[in-house]
């Protein structure tokens, strides 16, 4: 049987996946997690295209990131409890109907199942960039508006860091063979160490997932480098 090259576009306009993303963010909004809905996704998709991009890979690699990011967090329609897991599971059953060539699937399912700090590693250039991608993206606007006010902000630990985020930018340099985020926190909402508190872990698996692409990762908070 004849595989299609699926593209970008065609996992955008699958209304079974958009299905997927939005009752995963649903059911993370009952439970009192940040956004992970359609801005999450483009932007996780949209940063990993960018991040092999400047790194020179070819284009069929970086459409296949692109569709891992945008798909990455559609396991959080069944749990948010191995996610990524889950979420490959389900990539693998939606992308070979689809009639995905078996090898690209096999990439793109292998990213999206190690995404998640607690299990997952890289261990190509997609699974890399998704990493990169997905724990870069802090901010203030995957605060749900309920979420917003002195006293929810004051219970979670997790709002608080991502509202105090005001600014963040990810730098990717072939030349210093670095890559560097930049965030810049309102320290009267959330103390730096708090963001260490709940996103250490990650900044190690970011700082593995550079260095599997043959670059140092440095975390810069405020202007000062940390990492």
């Amino acid at each position: 049987m004849n595989k299609k090259q699926i593209t970008f576009e065609d996992i955008k306009n699958s209304v079974e996946i958009s299905t997927y993303i939005k009752k995963g963010n649903d059911l993370l909004g009952a439970i009192g997690f940040t956004e992970h809905g359609f801005a999450h996704a483009g932007k996780v998709a949209e940063r990993a295209a960018e991040i092999l991009t400047v790194l020179g890979y070819d284009e069929r690699t970086i459409e296949l990131a692109k569709i891992a990011g945008y798909i990455h967090d559609i396991g959080n329609c069944i749990n948010r409890h191995d996610h990524a897991q889950s979420g490959a599971v389900m990539a693998f059953r939606i992308l070979d109907r689809m009639k995905f060539d078996a090898e690209e699937l096999a990439d793109i399912i292998g990213a999206v199942g190690n995404h998640d700090e607690g299990t997952g590693i890289a261990f190509s250039p997609i699974s890399a960039a998704l990493i990169l991608a997905d724990k870069s993206d802090v901010r203030r606007s995957r605060v749900r508006y309920k979420n917003r006010n002195e006293e929810k902000l004051s219970e979670d630990i997790h709002d608080r860091v991502n509202y105090a985020v005001h600014h963040t930018h990810l730098t990717v340099s072939t030349e210093e063979k670095s890559i560097l985020l930049e965030l810049n926190i309102d320290t009267e909402i959330s103390a730096v160490m708090e963001y260490f508190e709940i996103f250490l872990t990650r900044m190690v698996m970011c700082r593995n997932a550079a260095q599997f692409l043959g670059l140092s990762f440095e975390l810069s908070i405020n202007n000062i480098r940390l990492l």
